[in-house]
C-alpha cells in the first residue's frame, strides 16, 4: 500500500503551465504595492535617514528575491512538502519562543535579530500551521467527524503557538492563525457540533483562568482595552492613543474620489504614524481616493476568488487544502489590515500583503504564492 506521508519516490521538481490570471494579481498588487510604499515612505526616510530610498530600495531587493522564491517553489511538488510538515510546525514553534532571548521591540518580544536582520516567526508559524493541518486532514480524512481526531487534535496544535504568541505578546498574530485555523478545520471536515461541544466546556474554563489571572491579564494586555476606547471614539479625544487612527481617517477623507494624485499625499510627511507599515493603505487612499482604493480591493477580492478557485481544482486533497489555508491567509491578513485603517475594528497590528514594509514577511508571502502556483501546475499538468 502507498504510503501518503513518505513521497520521496516521487520526482521533487514538477513542470507545466500554471494559473497565469493569479500570477498577473499576485504581480499586479506587488507592483502597486512598491510604488505605493515609495511615495509613503520616502518623506519619513529622508528625514529620519538621510535617504529618501532607503525603505523602497531594501523592499525591492526583498521582492526580488521573494519573486525568485515564488518560482522556484512553483516548481517543486507540492506533495514533497507534506513530509516536513512536523518538522516546519516544531521549528517554528521553537523559532516563536527564542523570541524571548532576544530584546523586546515596541514593547514586546515578537521578533528575532540577527545582525541587520530581523524577522518574526510567526510569519513561519502561518505557513506551517497550514501545512501540518492540510497534512494531517488529507491523511486522516475518514476521521474528520470524530472529536479527538477530527476537532481536539487541531484545537491542541492551535493552543500550543497561541500560548507563544500570547505572552509575547502578539493578540493579533494569535487571532490571525486561529481565523486560518478554523477556517481549515471547517473546510476540511470537522463538524460545526464538535465546535459548540468544545465550546460549551472550553468558554467557561477560560473564563475562570482569566478571573484567577486577572491582575496579570491586566497589566500585559491593557493597551487592549485602550484601543477598544480610543476605537470606539477615536474624535473624543486629543489623547496621543487615538492620533494614529484619527490621522488615517483624515487621510482617507481628504482622498475624496480620486484622491489627491500620487505623490501628493500631506499625511505622509510626518502626520501619519506607521506610514510604511500598517497603515500604508491610507495613503493609497489619500493619492488615489475612493477609486484607487476600490481597485486595490478588488484586485485581492479576486486573488482570493481565484485562489479558492485553484483550490476546488486542485488534484489531491492536501493541495486543495494548502491552496485554501494560504488563500485564507491572504484574504484575512487584507481584510483585517484595510479595516483597521477605515476604523472598521481596532488597531491591530496585522500588515497589508504585497504592500507593508517588511522583506522577510514579503519573501515569506511570495514563496507561499508560489506553493499555490505549484497546486496549479500539477493539476494542469495532470489534465495536459
Amino acid at each position: 500500500m502507498r504510503n501518503p506521508v513518505k513521497n520521496f519516490h516521487e520526482p521533487i521538481f514538477m513542470l507545466g503551465h500554471f494559473d497565469t490570471p493569479f500570477l498577473i494579481l499576485v504581480l499586479a498588487l506587488l507592483g502597486i504595492g512598491l510604488v505605493t510604499l515609495f511615495s509613503a515612505s520616502y518623506a519619513s526616510s529622508l528625514y529620519y535617514l538621510g535617504n529618501s530610498y532607503y525603505y523602497i530600495l531594501r523592499q525591492m531587493l526583498w521582492a526580488v528575491l521573494g519573486v525568485a522564491a515564488m518560482l522556484a517553489a512553483s516548481l517543486v511538488n507540492y506533495r514533497f512538502l507534506r513530509n516536513f510538515s512536523w518538522l516546519a510546525y516544531a521549528g517554528s514553534w521553537v523559532l516563536m519562543a527564542a523570541c524571548y532571548l532576544f530584546p523586546a521591540q515596541q514593547g514586546a518580544q515578537r521578533w528575532i535579530q540577527l545582525g541587520p536582520l530581523s524577522f518574526q516567526p510567526s510569519e513561519i508559524a502561518k505557513f506551517a500551521v497550514i501545512l501540518l493541518f492540510a497534512h494531517l486532514m488529507d491523511r486522516d480524512k475518514d476521521k474528520m467527524g470524530r472529536m479527538t481526531e477530527g476537532t481536539l487534535r487541531y484545537i491542541v496544535l492551535y493552543g500550543a503557538v497561541a500560548v507563544v504568541l500570547i505572552f509575547q505578546p502578539h493578540l493579533s498574530g494569535t487571532l490571525l492563525i486561529g481565523f486560518i485555523a478554523l477556517t481549515m478545520m471547517l473546510i476540511g471536515g470537522t463538524k460545526f457540533s464538535n465546535l459548540v461541544k468544545v465550546a460549551i466546556v472550553v468558554v467557561p474554563v477560560l473564563l475562570l483562568v482569566v478571573f484567577v489571572m486577572w491582575d496579570f491579564i491586566v497589566e500585559q494586555f491593557a493597551h487592549v482595552g485602550t484601543r477598544l476606547t480610543y476605537w470606539l471614539d477615536p474624535f473624543s479625544t486629543t489623547d496621543s492613543g487615538s492620533y494614529q487612527t484619527r490621522q488615517s481617517l483624515l487621510a482617507i477623507g481628504s482622498g475624496g474620489l480620486l484622491g489627491v494624485g500620487f505623490g501628493e499625499s500631506r499625511q505622509k510627511h510626518m502626520y501619519l504614524p506607521e506610514v510604511r507599515n500598517d497603515f500604508v493603505f491610507a495613503i493609497v487612499c489619500e493619492e488615489l481616493g475612493f477609486v484607487g482604493a476600490c481597485l486595490v480591493i478588488v484586485l485581492f477580492s479576486m486573488l482570493v476568488w481565484r485562489g479558492y478557485h485553484i483550490a476546488m481544482n486542485a488534484r489531491d486533497r492536501f493541495g486543495s487544502l494548502l491552496v485554501a489555508g494560504i488563500t485564507t491567509q491572504i484574504g484575512l491578513q487584507a481584510f483585517l489590515n484595510i479595516a483597521v485603517v477605515t476604523n472598521l475594528v481596532p488597531i491591530t497590528g496585522i500588515s497589508l500583503p504585497f504592500f507593508s514594509y517588511g522583506g522577510t514577511a514579503l519573501m515569506i508571502m511570495l514563496a507561499e504564492i508560489g506553493v499555490v502556483l505549484a497546486v496549479s501546475r500539477q493539476a494542469r499538468h495532470e489534465k495536459e
